[in-house]
């Protein structure tokens, strides 16, 4: 299905009947990577997956989008389906959009859960990498999106999920150089918003790979000691929905 938001077309899907799950993609996905989740979510749940800006079947607005842009794309989504209360679940760059979400509309997120994600701000070593990123987005952007999108995995996952590595590649390809370039920018201008995290009134979670070298596991784990936050540690990396998917589909339907 398609909306609009700023004249820009925005891609979702809608499955199922129930209380609301929002499901918000990362950097280099498209709704897609859900797909194989849906169907047990679909029983007891209205399941809502959205396109973010300049990835999949959504369109771009200009060369930044900012998580706060992204999160006003994924209201449009909700207004027009009438909802006004979800449990939210952001992989990766999607976290960053459902704390955006939380943020601008503070009585929209009910329940929260960060998958491979944070709601530290990037510091500069990762500022740096971005915008080099950016700049070589000029120059030979396939290459450039098949090392981004391999940093994601491990070795040894690259060859265990083969099939599902090279599938999720050929999604990430498809992204434009536009929205590639728009991303990285709109992520690295992100602000921290743990406090915001905080303020979710409902049941908060984080879901942590082992082997996740983007995301801090020791610094998450310290930062929610002593918080009602519930913390989840996968044995792999970056992509929990392809190396951990039996833990994360029981997770998903019990959270």
């Amino acid at each position: 299905m398609i909306t609009t938001y700023k004249k820009t077309k925005i891609h979702y899907t809608s499955t199922g009947k129930g209380p609301t799950l929002l499901l918000l993609h990362g950097f280099l996905e498209t709704l897609e990577m859900w797909d194989d989740f849906i169907e047990d979510l679909s029983k007891n749940y209205l399941v809502v997956c959205v396109d973010l800006l300049g990835h999949g079947q959504s369109e771009s607005i200009g060369y930044i989008h900012s998580m706060d842009e992204m999160a006003k794309a994924v209201f449009s989504v909700l207004k027009e389906l009438k909802i006004d209360k979800v449990t939210c679940i952001g992989h990766s760059m999607g976290g960053y959009v459902a704390l955006a979400l939380s943020e601008m509309y503070p009585d929209l997120v009910k329940d929260l859960c960060l998958m491979n994600s944070t709601f530290e701000a990037d510091n500069n070593d990762r500022k740096i990498l971005r915008a080099r990123a950016v700049q070589m987005a000029t120059d030979n952007y396939e290459t450039l999106v098949r090392m981004s999108f391999t940093n994601l995995f491990p070795e040894s996952s690259r060859e265990n999920f083969k099939d599902e590595f090279e599938k999720a590649l050929e999604i990430g390809l498809k992204t434009s150089r536009q929205g590639f370039i728009a991303g990285h920018k709109g992520m690295a201008i992100r602000p921290e918003r743990f406090e915001i995290f905080k303020t979710i009134k409902g049941k908060k979670a984080i879901i942590i790979g082992e082997r996740d070298w983007i995301v801090d596991k020791g610094f998450l784990i310290e930062k929610l000691k002593d918080t009602d936050t519930e913390i989840i540690v996968f044995s792999e990396g970056h992509m929990s929905h392809i190396e951990n998917k039996q833990e994360l589909s029981y997770f998903l339907n019990t959270f």
